[in-house]
């Protein structure tokens, strides 16, 4: 028996099957090698009879999902081996691998990642340290599984009223609870998959549902799963159908249910990687030879076959070494010990349908039946998406973005103007109204918030007055405070548009408090121009401004304004000496968008697109 990982293999309990939605047959391909797996185990008669003078050891890191059930995987190929072969699996998140990976510090044959995504992520990481990237080889996937919407059983049923989409999540009405895209492979594919059902010509939808998901970040997955019971209205969490399985299992006092999207969905494959020699060692000897079985018995895929093909979609353009002015050494060379049985351990593990199936996963085609409580037992249907990985830095640079802590002062126009009629039968202020609640109910617990008002006169001699400091939204009273001040703003209006002072009052402050671990940002709100003649002019305000910004504490000043009297020129004076945007919302259903595009832009100063 070989030697592996003290990690403990995870078998799934079976039960009855809940599902939101009944799931798409497919038909899976069993890959032939040296060794054919029959129903999850070696056939003894494809073994090699040949003897082997010592056993040849081969590392394996694999994401903390898959590493059980590869573990029970190994141990039957390495008792197949008759001593030919020492496999370790060693269980690892994949964020964490890949981070070890670009440092150069990863001593491993092989890496099994939650997506071949990783291994883009560990070069990108490598090369802004300066260092060569590493030396991989990403080949056959082992294993495959859907990203999924889970909920609670209980909520199972209202969750499934209406069709459970992604267009329900890019909308806001199917709320969404989204584990952080930096460590999730399963997070980045819904970034992806939300990008494709938002319309092209605009990008604010997408913006907004992202701004969303990212007001509260859970830790984990588990940590999200643990989450849905206190959610204020049945949400679902949006995970994988093997993670659903795994929590199934250990959480049995809250039992998940994995909703299938009705639009489509994507898969997560999980690649054996060739590290460093290994790589170097790959050769087209490793690869099957054909997608026929090996076998004249029918394995489990094949008794489906007439059955529509899923195929698995890889978070990544998969390349594989070529060699270089005619072929490498290696290429003329019969494989080495290691290349030959990794390659072997692939084909292996991926023909094990029963484990995998046993652990929640589905074959490396998207195919194979689960019996676990929770899951459906057929896989859905996968939706062909441009995953490559240009695709992916860019969703992951868009929710950097929109999920950075912020520090922000709102500052809002309470002239007497804002009680005019609107256009829509309604008053600016009430727009605003309108639009600052939506805003204001889609940023993080983790930014910071302060509100003024301001016209002429609002505190004595000043034009401004500080309705709530700038404090954490995370705080329930703090949060409970901005939304009656948003309340209460009709009642506060008076006084002409005290514009200049405002703006160089409010910057003062910011940069008194500031964070340098937040963007700190003053986002002010006006339907006028500078009125108070008794204050400072335009060039004075320009002037300031510049001789306070020393480019250590940046404090761009986002503008908005909002009708047909805004002073337009002078708002984009200001952004630009403050390296800051102005925006203008001529018609009164613009201001939400306007406010959307301010907020998703705030990092990007001054050179957004």
């Amino acid at each position: 028996m070989g030697r592996h990982s003290t990690a403990p293999a995870k078998k799934p309990k079976r039960g009855l099957i809940l599902s939101i939605i009944a799931a798409v047959v497919v038909v899976g391909v069993v890959a032939s090698g040296v060794y054919l797996w029959v129903g999850g185990h070696l056939d003894p008669s494809s073994a090699s009879a040949d003897a082997c003078d010592e056993a040849q050891s081969l590392s394996i890191v694999a994401d903390s999902t898959i590493a059980p059930v590869l573990t029970d995987i190994a141990a039957e190929f390495d008792a197949e081996s008759e001593g030919c072969v020492v496999t370790e699996i060693t269980a690892q998140d994949s964020a964490d691998t890949a981070a070890v990976l670009a440092a150069g510090g990863l001593a491993a044959d092989a890496w099994v990642p939650q997506s071949a995504a990783w291994v883009d992520r560990a070069a990108a990481t490598a090369a802004s340290l300066g260092r060569a990237e590493p030396e991989t080889a990403v080949g056959e996937s082992v294993a495959a599984t859907p990203v999924v919407f889970a909920t609670t059983a209980a909520d199972a049923a209202e969750v499934a009223s209406e069709p459970v989409t992604w267009q329900r999540v890019l909308d806001g009405t199917l709320p969404a609870i989204l584990p952080n895209p930096e460590a999730s492979s399963a997070s980045l594919a819904s970034l992806v998959a939300l990008g494709a059902h938002a319309p092209a010509e605009d990008p604010r939808p997408l913006a907004s549902a992202m701004i969303a998901l990212g007001k509260s970040i859970p830790a984990s997955t588990s940590a999200a799963f643990g989450s849905l019971s206190s959610q204020a209205q049945p949400s679902v969490v949006i995970t994988t159908e093997a993670q659903v399985a795994e929590y199934n299992e250990d959480a049995p006092s809250q039992t998940l249910t994995a909703g299938y999207p009705n639009d489509g969905t994507v898969v997560i494959d999980y690649p054996l990687v060739r590290l460093g020699d290994a790589a170097a060692e790959m050769t087209a000897s490793d690869e099957p030879a054909s997608d026929e079985p090996a076998s004249d018995e029918p394995s489990d895929s094949e008794a489906l076959a007439g059955s529509p093909r899923v195929d698995t979609v890889s978070l990544t353009t998969s390349t594989r070494l070529e060699s270089g002015d005619g072929e490498s050494d290696a290429a003329s060379e019969a494989p080495s010990a290691r290349a030959k049985y990794l390659g072997e351990f692939a084909e292996a593990a991926a023909a094990a349908t029963k484990l995998l199936n046993a652990a929640g996963f589905r074959a490396a085609d998207g195919s194979g039946t689960i019996d676990i409580l929770g899951i459906a037992p057929e896989g859905p249907a996968a939706q062909a998406l441009p995953l490559d990985a240009a695709t992916q830095l860019t969703m992951l640079r868009t929710w950097g973005v929109l999920t950075l802590r912020a520090r922000y002062l709102a500052v809002i126009d309470v002239s007497g103007s804002m009680e005019e009629p609107a256009g829509n039968g309604l008053r600016r202020i009430d727009i605003f109204q309108q639009a600052a609640q939506a805003a204001v109910s889609r940023f993080s617990g983790e930014v910071d918030l302060g509100v003024w008002a301001f016209s002429t006169l609002r505190d004595g001699d000043l034009d401004y007055e500080e309705l709530a400091p700038i404090s954490a939204l995370g705080d329930a009273a703090h949060a409970q405070r901005i939304g009656g001040i948003i309340q209460s703003l009709p009642e506060r209006l008076g006084g002409a548009t005290g514009l200049y002072d405002t703006v160089l009052a409010a910057v003062t402050r910011v940069r008194d408090g500031y964070d340098p671990e937040k963007v700190n940002a003053v986002l002010l709100i006006t339907d006028g121009r500078n009125e108070d003649e008794n204050g400072i002019d335009l060039d004075t305000l320009l002037a300031e401004l510049t001789k306070a910004d020393d480019g250590t504490k940046p404090v761009p000043v986002i503008m908005i304004g909002f009708g047909p009297d805004t002073d337009l020129e002078a708002m984009q004076k200001i952004a630009e000496v403050t390296k800051g945007g102005a925006y203008s919302a001529t018609k009164p259903e613009d201001l939400g968008t306007v406010l959307v595009d301010a907020i998703s832009q705030r990092s990007c100063r001054p050179n957004c697109g």
